[in-house]
């Protein structure tokens, strides 16, 4: 069925499901300025040269339409026109060519004036885009679910990538699942998780966020088949201070529910070194292991 607003669009948010929307405007053109600034770099200066490219095209078929407009422009040669086009926007003026013709100054004038926006435009747009503090957080690429204290609780870990420290660091987590209400609907429910520590004084190094799955706990009966039936969608979502960018920075993470391993343990990244000091091993981030072999491993202790 077609959208009767004649305004569909596919939506996809980081890791999570595709979801088509609509009725809404499209994002791109009507809100052009915050588009570009939320595209990835890339893509960013693929438009940018694009956009650069194709303008010097029109005007130099613009030059191409006036006849005798330009001063020692071989007649239908495109290459000297989109050249010419070239110094004209960028107000270079290496003075081979030059306009002869009142309509050939007035077209020379637009393109000046077009030259000196869009110039204006990608320099606010890349300086932005540079100068937005963000966080450099590394997530663990699984979630897990496993005893601590003798209570199930789910468990992921955090580290900060950049060498300066966020103070005043928060953590909030939710949970949107597929359920359904006492009548019967559908409904897409989301669910806050309490953590045992929601925030802390610094976070300079890792932070493994724990909640504790119990009664109250929306994640409570649940298995690994129901929640991905559910199609379960855990939000991570950190914001703090950080102190060499004097700024509040945020950075955020998905877990779906295929990332959600039961029965296992985050591996110990932490040890010490025999003269004390403290080593964090980061290639181990991203490991787990099942609880069995932890078992197996403190048996073999005794």
């Amino acid at each position: 069925m077609s959208d009767p607003s004649g305004a569909s669009r596919i939506l996809r948010t980081a890791r999570s499901r595709e979801v088509r929307t609509l009725g809404l405007r499209g994002r791109f053109p009507s809100d052009l300025y915050h588009s570009l600034l939320t595209s990835s770099w890339p893509r960013l200066f693929f438009l940018i040269i694009c956009g650069y490219l194709g303008a010097n095209a029109l005007f130099a078929l613009g030059y191409l339409a006036l006849p005798e407009g330009i001063d020692n422009l071989r007649p239908g040669n495109f290459g000297d026109a989109f050249f010419f086009s070239v110094q004209t926007m960028a107000t270079i003026g290496y003075g081979k060519m030059a306009p002869q013709s009142t309509a050939a100054h007035l077209l020379v004038t637009a393109e000046a004036l077009c030259g000196m926006l869009g110039t204006a435009l990608a320099t606010g747009l890349i300086f932005t885009k540079f100068a937005r503090p963000t966080a450099r957080v590394m997530f663990s690429r699984r979630a897990v679910i496993c005893p601590l204290d003798k209570v199930p609780s789910l468990m992921f870990r955090m580290a900060n990538e950049r060498a300066s420290q966020i103070i005043e660091a928060q953590l909030r987590v939710m949970v949107a699942l597929d359920e359904t209400s006492e009548e019967g609907h559908s409904v897409r429910t989301v669910h806050d998780l309490v953590l045992k520590r929601a925030e802390t004084a610094l976070f300079a190094m890792s932070w493994t966020a724990v909640h504790p799955i119990t009664r109250d706990s929306p994640l409570f009966g649940h298995t690994a088949d129901s929640l991905a039936d559910a199609g379960a969608e855990i939000t991570v979502s950190l914001t703090g201070f950080d102190e060499s960018l004097a700024q509040t920075v945020h950075s955020r993470h998905v877990y779906l529910a295929e990332e959600l391993w039961f029965g296992h343990r985050l591996r110990e990244i932490a040890s010490r070194h025999p003269d004390g000091t403290l080593i964090i091993d980061y290639r181990r981030f991203h490991e787990v292991e099942p609880l069995s072999r932890l078992s197996e491993r403190a048996s073999e202790r005794a």
